[in-house]
């Protein structure tokens, strides 16, 4: 007959994380415009291997997937401006000038908090990039509808220390 574990049936203290409890750090946008970001995905793939009438397979080249921010634009600080001046990092549109990797390529790091405001969570994404930029739409149909930018970022690697 199996013995019931105590720490099983009783009360454990559980305090699950909140979607809205974060803190983003990208250099030169202040965090407090940062409204949203996808979570981090990666995908390790497959090899297939042929062994005579089978199949096995390994794990592939792992790929860390994009991650998607939200911003807010302000009136000021611009968050358009912040935006457009890290992607001159990556090319500079008037003069058809692309940067160096070591130019545009940062650090993100991207905090979750507990109720109280301690980091709970710390991710940082290595080598981070912008692949896409989007400044939003407007249209006079809309009544006060706060202005949203987004950007997709790609990165190297990424790395939970906590």
């Amino acid at each position: 007959m199996a013995v019931l574990d105590p720490n099983e049936i009783f009360f454990t203290a559980f305090e699950p994380k909140v979607k809205n409890r974060f803190i983003a750090y990208i250099d030169g946008f202040p965090s407090y415009i940062i409204k949203g970001v996808n979570a981090v995905t990666i995908d390790n793939g497959e090899q297939v291997l042929n062994h005579i009438n089978v199949y096995r397979k390994v794990k592939g080249k792992s790929k860390w997937g994009d991650v998607q921010f939200t911003l807010y634009d302000p009136i000021t600080p611009s968050g358009a401006q912040a935006m457009i001046e890290w992607i001159r990092l990556h090319h500079e549109s008037v003069t058809g000038r692309d940067g160096y990797s070591d130019f545009y390529k940062k650090d993100i790091t991207f905090n979750v908090i507990d109720p109280v405001g301690s980091i709970i969570s710390e991710w940082i994404m290595k080598g981070a990039f912008i692949k896409t930029a989007n400044w939003g739409d407007y249209s006079y149909d809309e009544d006060g509808t706060i202005q949203n930018l987004t950007m997709t970022v790609g990165m190297d690697y990424c790395v939970l220390n906590f």
